[in-house]
C-alpha cells in the first residue's frame, strides 16, 4: 500500500516496522540519532525508508553495549560522509576491555561471597556480636571476622 506522502511513513508505521514505540522515536530523534523527520502540512512526522536501516544499527550497536552517546558518535562520522568502521572498532576495544575488567570484578565478588557463604555456615547463633550488626560480613576494622586477635 503506497502512502502519499512519496514512500515516506509515518510514526505508527516506522515503529511498527522498526519494533520500537513511537516515544523511543521521538528520544531518538530529541538525541540526534534520527534526523528531524519532515513534516507533513498537517505536522505528522514522516520517515524515509532509511530510518529503518539507521533503527537497526542503533539497536544492534546498543545490544553489543555501546551507549546511545556512542552510537550517535559513529552516526555523526557516517553523516559526515565518513566511513566510521575505525571509530566502532576502537569503541568495540574499549567496550571489549571493560566487560572483561567487570568479569574479573565478578570473580573476585563470587570468591569472596563463597567465602562468607562458608563462613556463614559455620557460625553459631551464639556467636554473634550484640556490639555489631552481623558479623558474617567483616567490618573494616575487623576485616578477618570475630576470630582476629586486635
Amino acid at each position: 500500500m503506497s502512502s502519499p506522502y512519496d514512500g515516506d511513513m509515518r510514526i505508527g508505521e516506522l515503529a511498527r516496522r522498526s519494533g520500537l514505540a513511537p516515544t523511543a522515536l521521538r528520544y531518538y530523534e530529541q538525541l540526534g540519532l534520527l534526523p528531524a523527520p519532515d513534516r507533513t502540512d498537517s505536522g505528522y512526522r514522516t520517515y524515509a525508508d532509511d530510518a529503518i536501516d539507521r533503527l537497526s544499527f542503533i539497536r544492534a550497536a546498543h545490544a553489543v553495549g555501546l551507549t546511545l552517546a556512542e552510537v550517535r558518535q559513529v552516526i555523526g562520522v557516517r553523516d559526515a560522509g565518513e566511513a566510521p568502521c575505525r571509530v566502532v572498532s576502537d569503541l568495540i576495544e574499549h567496550r571489549h576491555a571493560e566487560v572483561r575488567a567487570r568479569i574479573a570484578e565478578l570473580r573476585r565478588l563470587e570468591r569472596d561471597l563463597a567465602g562468607l557463604r562458608t563462613r556463614a555456615a559455620t557460625l553459631l547463633p551464639r556467636d554473634c556480636d550484640p556490639s555489631g550488626i552481623c558479623h558474617v560480613i567483616p567490618s573494616a576494622k575487623g576485616a578477618s571476622g570475630p576470630s582476629s586477635t586486635t
